[in-house]
């Protein structure tokens, strides 16, 4: 059975952003799909320093361990959803601080599979919030996946999170949509047609 990743980037469990998680994981589950969703919780997250330990020792250096675990339930995961309150219009600090370091780290447990980034915004601030996060999916060869509007919930309390009726709309499309995709990926496996080979990494550097 397939499984999508779900990854609250928000301290309150079950807060707004857990709220839109949950309503697309309702639609995934409604398609067949397993779901779990990951919760970064309140503790602090560190942020990436770009030591590169991670090359050698084969996973993120630092000892808060939850990056290592998300990259872990990734390798065997075959989509992703990516949620994250808007601060200040712009994902929350500790998702980009997990993501920084998971991608850095694991990227090949994500490669080529769908991905979808949602928001939750009391009023404004989600676009540009949306964009931060698909450039985890645009950097690592990750189709995304949208909906049938951005791929945003508004609302202060879970409450009214369930009152935005084409927010929810939203999110149980991007479920229905990420079904057909993994579905889609794994015909096309099935009938010989493999992910590209990407071509080895150039880097070009113009500060001499």
């Amino acid at each position: 059975m397939a499984k999508v990743l779900l990854l609250n980037g928000s301290c309150n469990k079950e807060g707004c952003t857990y709220t839109a998680l949950r309503e697309v994981a309702f639609s995934l589950e409604k398609e067949g799909v397993e779901t779990e969703i990951f919760q970064l919780g309140g503790d602090a997250v560190r942020d990436c320093i770009g030591c590169r330990a991670c090359a050698k020792l084969g996973k993120c250096v630092f000892g808060d361990d939850l990056v290592n675990q998300f990259v872990d339930k990734a390798k065997t995961a075959d989509g992703f959803v990516f949620g994250s309150p808007v601060y200040y219009a712009h994902p929350s600090g500790r998702i980009l601080s997990f993501l920084d370091r998971a991608f850095y780290s694991g990227k090949s447990a994500f490669a080529g599979k769908p991905g979808a980034s949602v928001v939750s915004a009391r009023r404004a601030g989600t676009t540009a919030s949306v964009d931060v996060l698909n450039k985890y999916f645009s950097i690592n060869r990750m189709p995304m996946v949208s909906s049938n509007y951005w791929n945003m919930v508004h609302g202060n309390t879970p409450d009214e999170v369930r009152q935005d009726l084409e927010g929810l709309q939203i999110m149980r499309g991007i479920g229905q949509n990420m079904a057909w995709l993994i579905r889609c990926i794994e015909a096309g496996k099935a009938a010989g047609i493999a992910c590209p080979v990407p071509e080895e990494k150039i880097g070009t550097n113009f500060i001499r």
